[in-house]
């Protein structure tokens, strides 16, 4: 019999940023807007708060993953550029190195160096990179994926406590509105714990207290500075 395993670690950096997105636009859409509700603001008020919400959210997601898996990618980037300076300068310094390291995962020592020869002649770069800096195509920072992903997650997790808000009567927005986005919370984590190949039960729990902690504390405050808007 043929023995598969079939990993997630592809996903990684994408589904980071995507779910990251999808539960920023849903929590904090719908504890601006049960807070609101909270306050008593009018129907139009409440949409037009959660319709900035999602824009605003979108841009300052997709601004922020950029600009940080950016600084990322540039470490990385100038982190391959010494290593290849030091490739070019100092070899066996560099091979030294390598079999090191080989011998602190158990190798026996000849064998870690003739591991090491032979893959620094396959892709001198390449192990280094993988081996010492921890860098590999499957990890490697991609900003533009990551920005894409939080913008549009944030905007499609965002829409939905606005469809909700823009169709549920007044008198029952606020359970409404709690009950369902738990639930949409709860769903989106086992999912993605699932995705991951992660227990989902953990991911839906955890994901599930901390958004009612954080719809509680903006309906609370809501109640107290009722507005009328």
């Amino acid at each position: 019999m043929r023995h598969q395993e079939r990993h997630r670690m592809e996903h990684l950096g994408w589904l980071r940023a995507a779910v990251l997105g999808a539960n920023d636009g849903i929590i904090s859409t719908a504890s601006l807007l049960v807070g609101v509700a909270a306050a008593h603001a009018s129907h139009n008020n409440m949409l037009l708060t959660g319709l900035a919400s999602l824009v605003a959210g979108s841009m300052s997601m997709a601004t922020g993953e950029y600009v940080s898996v950016a600084s990322q990618a540039d470490t990385e980037k100038a982190a391959l550029t010494l290593e290849t300076t030091e490739l070019a300068n100092a070899p066996e310094a560099e091979l030294r190195e390598l079999t090191t390291i080989y011998v602190n995962r158990g190798l026996d020592r000849p064998l870690a160096q003739e591991v090491a020869k032979q893959l620094m002649a396959h892709d001198a770069l390449g192990t280094h990179a993988r081996d010492e800096l921890g860098i590999s195509d499957v990890m490697q920072a991609r900003p533009l994926q990551a920005a894409l992903a939080s913008a549009l997650s944030f905007a499609v997790g965002a829409a939905m406590p606005l469809a909700i808000t823009a169709f549920t009567p007044a008198n029952y927005l606020i359970p409404v509105l709690y009950g369902a986005t738990l639930a949409g919370l709860a769903a989106l984590g086992a999912l993605a714990a699932k995705t991951g190949g992660a227990p989902a039960l953990p991911a839906a729990i955890r994901v599930t207290c901390w958004s009612a902690l954080a719809m509680g504390a903006t309906i609370a405050i809501g109640s107290v500075f009722q507005v009328g808007l």
